[in-house]
């Protein structure tokens, strides 16, 4: 079996032996599954494996991911206030509806602390706060987090390692559901457009070496593609950028599994008008290593994020699809303005400036557009809420879907 050749992207930090060993382990799982494939997987699967493969995969392994010691940093380990913004969204649909707050993928654990002392301050507790959260890692690390920071409210908390934790409608799921950075890292096929005709990229191996190659896309792909609609294919230039059948497939389940309650979906992406814009050709593949970003998605794998823009328009159109209503769609800046973030940070004089500037400067990064103020959106999906969303009372975009 080879070892993977020793391609580091430029300016990426070094790794040491025990980072090298590990991607080797991931990088001959890989090798496997591509064999055993007749010697070629799409990228969808390529991007399966290195993430979610179990005790292997990015998600899946002991690697820390998040904070300053990982390789990136969420909102909700920028600033406290970001849970605490969120939870009264949460509270506003809580008393409408009562249930159950469900957090999909919950990361290091902030976001539920953050949110569950908020909705203790507001008086609006769910029954159970339940996290659905796959990796058994990441939730063993959420539970040694949720128990030193609120250990009033752990009992309080259920971890759930599938979807059964929503049923259907028949079985009355009443609530919300949270989803933070969470579609961004779900499976997507890359396509590439020519005069040719559509061709689907996927992964092979060439002189040991994991390398991009090319297949006409299957039916189910040319479908996905007929509902974009004509991308710029112009002067024999290709054409690049992504679909991803798994994301509306689980948005779809996270819709129908609500009777009365909301979806609250919050990631980088745009509508689909944007998101195949002529000139964004080159699709919108990332990958997150020690906080460097970079486009080299066949680096040593196991050791990185990959990650890639959600298509806001395909999730509305999921959700539509499964029941709910569109109940609002904005930036992450105008929905965390207008669920009061700045009255939050208001509680913190200015005067202190030890503890105010660190919460400010958060606060300006979650907001500016040129930091994750624009690029981030947020989207609701309701099923028997007539109220508007506090979130989405001023700058709505819906009619950007």
């Amino acid at each position: 079996m080879p070892t993977p050749p020793g391609r580091i992207s430029s300016g990426l930090p070094p790794l040491d032996d025990a980072a090298r060993a590990h991607a080797t382990r991931v990088y001959r799982h890989i090798c496997r599954h591509i064999e055993a494939s007749g010697g070629w997987i799409p990228f969808a699967v390529f991007m399966d494996l290195a993430l979610y493969t179990p005790g292997l995969g990015y998600y899946a392994a002991g690697a820390r991911k998040f904070g300053s010691e990982g390789d990136f940093v969420t909102a909700p380990e920028m600033t406290p206030l970001f849970g605490r913004t969120v939870a009264r969204q949460v509270a506003q649909v809580l008393e409408q509806v009562g249930g159950d707050v469900v957090e999909f993928g919950a990361g290091s654990g902030l976001l539920a602390a953050d949110m569950l002392d908020e909705l203790e301050r507001l008086g609006r507790l769910p029954a159970r706060y339940r996290i659905l959260e796959p990796s058994a890692e990441l939730a063993q690390r959420q539970q040694q987090l949720l128990r030193q920071r609120s250990p009033a409210m752990f009992g309080r908390v259920e971890w759930m390692a599938t979807l059964e934790c929503l049923g259907s409608p028949a079985a009355g799921f009443r609530g919300v559901v949270v989803a933070n950075e969470v579609l961004d890292a779900i499976p997507v096929h890359i396509l590439v457009w020519r005069r040719e005709g559509l061709f689907e990229r996927g992964v092979a191996l060439e002189d040991d070496a994991l390398v991009w190659q090319e297949r006409p896309a299957g039916q189910s792909l040319q479908a996905a593609a007929g509902r974009i609609g004509t991308v710029a294919t112009d002067a024999g230039l290709q054409y690049v950028s992504e679909v991803s059948p798994a994301t509306t497939a689980l948005v779809g389940s996270l819709a129908r599994g609500i009777d009365r309650g909301a979806v609250l979906l919050m990631d980088y992406g745009f509508p689909r008008a944007e998101y195949y814009h002529p000139q964004r050709r080159a699709g919108t593949l990332m990958c997150h290593y020690r906080h460097h970003a970079h486009d080299d998605a066949l680096f040593l794998p196991g050791l990185q994020d990959i990650t890639a823009h959600v298509d806001f328009t395909a999730v509305a159109e999921a959700g539509v699809d499964a029941g709910c209503r569109i109940a609002g769609y904005t930036t992450q800046a105008q929905f965390l303005i207008n669920c009061g973030i700045t009255e939050l940070l208001a509680h913190t004089p200015a005067e202190d400036i030890a503890a105010y500037l660190p919460q400010a400067t958060a606060v300006q990064k979650l907001l500016s557009p040129a930091e994750m103020g624009e690029l981030f959106k947020v989207l609701a999906l309701s099923r028997g809420i007539d109220v508007p969303l506090l979130g989405f009372v001023d700058g709505d975009r819906i009619g950007r879907l």
